[in-house]
């Protein structure tokens, strides 16, 4: 575990999952529901683990929730939700449409991270931009999207590369596969299984 108080881990579980057809934080890839995988594999480095979520979402067991405070900000919202919560916190940021993701990338973003920048983020294998979602987001980076999002644009990728972002390559890039769809879910689970 890192002791930087001021880092601290958010699941973002928010998310509508009309896609999936059912919320993707509640399924069990791990033999357990995905927010909790994803908060767990967090704790390991974090002292702090927060969970992103609409008000009526249910997670038994988890005290640490970051409720939106936003409607209708898209993929911004978990993160600015939790930037107004705690505005000189840092976040660790993992959606929770991921599940590939282990402890050797969560433990590479953490060691590759440098406060001094908007953000720390790998390059996504698939269109070579930043992943905002597997993320270390600094407050200059949140205070950037915010200020991206009073202004009518709302996309973190976009803002992530109008900014001071550090990215770096993850050896480990098939962790960062998204599943989104009924048919992704599968390829996922089959994946695991392997």
């Amino acid at each position: 575990m890192i002791s930087d108080k001021q880092l601290k881990g958010l699941v973002l579980c928010g998310g509508r999952s009309t896609r999936m057809q059912q919320d993707k934080s509640h399924i069990a890839y791990h033999g357990k529901p995905q927010w909790q995988y994803l908060h767990d594999l967090l704790q390991e480095f974090l002292p702090e683990v927060y969970l992103s979520c609409r008000p009526e979402q249910e997670f038994p067991g988890c005290d640490k929730r970051i409720t939106d405070s936003l409607q209708s900000a898209g993929p911004s919202t978990g993160l600015l939700s939790a930037y107004h919560a705690q505005p000189e916190t840092s976040w660790l940021v993992l959606a929770c449409d991921l599940p590939l993701i282990s402890r050797q990338s969560v433990e590479l973003l953490i060691g590759s991270r440098h406060p001094e920048k908007a953000a720390t983020a790998f390059i996504s294998p698939f269109n070579g931009h930043p992943e905002p979602l597997i993320a270390i987001w600094e407050p200059a980076g949140l205070a950037a999207l915010e200020r991206e999002y009073l202004d009518g644009k709302n996309c973190p990728r976009k803002t992530m590369l109008k900014s001071d972002v550090f990215v770096l390559e993850n050896p480990y890039n098939t962790e960062q596969f998204n599943a989104n769809t009924p048919e992704e879910m599968r390829d996922a689970m089959g994946r695991i299984g392997e």
